[in-house]
């Protein structure tokens, strides 16, 4: 039995006019430190979750293990700082920011990791 899967990412908006995913370059981001951690040996996998009030890219250090941590687009942050989230395993905001790229350029992966 042959399953074809596919990733689709949609950029389209609700009737609200907010985005329901990560934009294209948020994502490219996202998967460019992706891949850098993955070829230093420090992540091994990933999972996207949605929801109505955000998205998250969930990394993990092996597949069989619980999510280390997860970075997040808050669509109706409380405040700005919160648009972005790095959370860790148990939803505790470990870091935040209005900009994904500074969020994780600035963010310390080692000190991080469990």
């Amino acid at each position: 039995m042959k399953t074809n899967l596919k990733l689709i990412i949609n950029n389209k908006y609700d009737a609200d006019k907010k985005k329901i995913f990560f934009e294209k370059k948020e994502l490219k981001i996202i998967l460019d430190l992706y891949a850098k951690m993955v070829s230093e040996g420090s992540w091994k996998d990933y999972g996207l979750t949605i929801s109505a009030k955000q998205v998250g890219f969930s990394i993990f250090k092996n597949a069989a293990e619980n999510e280390m941590y997860k970075i997040c687009k808050n669509f109706k942050p409380s405040n700005k700082y919160f648009k972005y989230v790095i959370t860790d395993s148990k939803g505790i905001i470990y870091k935040n920011s209005d900009n994904l790229e500074n969020l994780l350029n600035n963010t310390n992966w080692k000190k991080v990791q469990k």
